[in-house]
C-alpha cells in the first residue's frame, strides 16, 4: 500500500523535546545534528521552494488507531522545482549503512529531465551537522547544471585548509584532517552500493579500484565507532563537496541542545542567552 503520510505521523521521531537549555558549541564537525537533522534540512529545502512528498507503505485497517498501524516503510522525498535534483529522508526505511551507521539523507541529481536515473548521489548519516548538509543543498540548488564539474579536487582541500585543517602528509592532494585528528576527509575508493552515473562504477570488478569519490567521517577515538559518515559518489562535482567541507570545518559556533555523548567532552560551549 502507498498513500500520503498521515499528518500526525512524525517524519523524525528523534526530534528533541522542548525546554532543554541551548548552547553555542564548537567545533562544528564534532557537534552532532542536535537530533534535528530532518528539520534542519527540510526547512532549508522548503525555503528554496522544493516540494515534498511523504509516502507510507504498510497495512491500514478501517478505524484503526494511529499507534496500531503497521507501517513497513516510509520515506520523505523533496524535489527541486526543475526536478533535476532531489533529497530523500530514508532513516525510517530499511537503510543501508556507512561505517556501521544508517543513512539518513540521500541527495541525488540528474543531467536533464529525459534521464530517469541519477547522475550522482551523496549520503549522510545521523549526526552529520545539519548546517553542512544544508549548505551542500544550497550550493546544489544554485547550480544551473547539477552534474557538470566546475572545479578540480583541490577546491575541497582548500576549503578545509582555510579553516585550519591539515593536509595528509602521505596524500596531500587527496586527504585532510582536523587539527585533533578526529574528523577526516579523503578522496579515494567509494564504499559498495554508492550510486553513481559514471559507467566505470558499474563495470568495476571486485578486485579493481573504481573511480574515486570523496568520503568524510568523524572518529572520536582511534578504533571507536564513527560519530557520523558522509559519502559522495565519484561524479559529485568537487565544488559541491567543497561547500559541504567548508561548512563542516567552519570555526563558527553552532546552536545545540543535544550533544553527542562520544564528543561532548571535546566541545567548547557557552550558554545561549
Amino acid at each position: 500500500m502507498e498513500a500520503p503520510l498521515y499528518p500526525g505521523f512524525p517524519p523524525d521521531p528523534s526530534t528533541p523535546p522542548c525546554g532543554q537549555p541551548a548552547f553555542w558549541v564548537g567545533p562544528r564537525h564534532l557537534a552532532g545534528d542536535d537530533r534535528r537533522l530532518y528539520d534542519t534540512v527540510a526547512d532549508t529545502l522548503s525555503g528554496l521552494g522544493w516540494s515534498s512528498l511523504t509516502i507510507v507503505r504498510g497495512r491500514h485497517e478501517p478505524d484503526e488507531a494511529d499507534e496500531d498501524r503497521q507501517v513497513l516503510r516510509s520515506t520523505v522525498l523533496h524535489i527541486s522545482p526543475d526536478t533535476l535534483r532531489w533529497a530523500q529522508w530514508s532513516l525510517a526505511d530499511e537503510p543501508f549503512y556507512l561505517g556501521e551507521l544508517p543513512i539518513a539523507w540521500q541527495v541525488s541529481a540528474r543531467p536533464d529531465t529525459s534521464s530517469p536515473l541519477a547522475g550522482w548521489s551523496a549520503y549522510f548519516t545521523p549526526d552529520v551537522p545539519g548546517e553542512a548538509v544544508a549548505d551542500f543543498l544550497v550550493a546544489l540548488d544554485a547550480r544551473d547544471q547539477p552534474v557538470v564539474p566546475l572545479a578540480g579536487p583541490d577546491v575541497v582541500l582548500d576549503a578545509v585548509a582555510s579553516h585550519g585543517w591539515l593536509r595528509d602528509i602521505d596524500q596531500p592532494q587527496g586527504a585532510a584532517t582536523d587539527p585533533t585528528f578526529t574528523s577526516h576527509l579523503s578522496l579515494g575508493e567509494v564504499p559498495p552500493l554508492i550510486q553513481d552515473g559514471d559507467p566505470r562504477a558499474l563495470t568495476t570488478k571486485a578486485d579493481e579500484a573504481g573511480p574515486p569519490g570523496w568520503q568524510a567521517w568523524a572518529e572520536p577515538a582511534l578504533g571507536a565507532p564513527c560519530l557520523w559518515v558522509a559519502s559522495f559518489g565519484s561524479s559529485v562535482p568537487h565544488d559541491l563537496v567543497a561547500a559541504f567541507a567548508a561548512s563542516l570545518s567552519s570555526t563558527a559556533p553552532v546552536l545545540r541542545r543535544v550533544l553527542p555523548k562520544a564528543t561532548q567532552e571535546r566541545l567548547l560551549r557557552a550558554p545561549a542567552v
